[in-house]
């Protein structure tokens, strides 16, 4: 086991129960499942049979200008990293986010990428980009800052959620 898996809210700036109690506030209704910590798409795979709903992957990425971008798509999405930033305004080609830049802005660590975490950017310096294939589902699901839990959000409520923490979502179709 692994430091994520033992206690994978310690350390963070908001917990999952403190994600939770906002989307309450927000009066945005969202079901929870729990399950043993997953790391990529493929592990995620084994619950499509218990969690209905559009299943997502999450780039955080950067331009060379330091831009910063968090790309939510489909989990299946063919993404071109090399051409991406023409179609979200980015700078030069895009790469990975490091680990502690991550934490510093989304308050997540890797394999726990979402678009909750968007609630630690309270500077606004990552712009979200979410992906037009991914819209067309009624219900999205995303871990809930953390990878031990899967939550189902409506999209409208998503959205919702994302122009509250003050992030206006750009949806772009960057997926092929």
């Amino acid at each position: 086991m692994n430091d994520n898996d033992q206690a994978p809210e310690s350390g963070l700036p908001t917990s999952p129960d403190a994600l939770f109690a906002r989307l309450a506030e927000l009066g945005i209704s969202v079901a929870t499942v729990s399950h043993p910590a997953l790391h990529t798409v493929e592990e995620s795979r084994a619950l499509r049979g218990e969690i209905a709903g559009g299943h997502i992957k999450n780039l955080f990425v950067k331009d060379k200008k330091g831009k910063v971008f968090l790309i939510v798509a489909e989990e299946d999405a063919d993404i071109n990293l090399k051409t991406i930033h023409t179609l979200i305004g980015g700078s030069g080609r895009v790469s990975f986010g490091k680990p502690e830049q991550l934490m510093e802005l989304l308050g997540v660590r890797p394999g726990s990428v979402c678009p909750f975490g968007l609630i630690n950017d309270t500077a606004g310096v990552v712009t979200c980009i979410l992906d037009e294939a991914l819209m067309r589902h009624d219900v999205i699901n995303c871990h809930p800052l953390v990878n031990t839990m899967t939550t189902s959000i409506g999209r409208d409520d998503l959205l919702a959620f994302l122009v509250s923490t003050g992030h206006e979502p750009r949806i772009v179709a960057v997926s092929g």
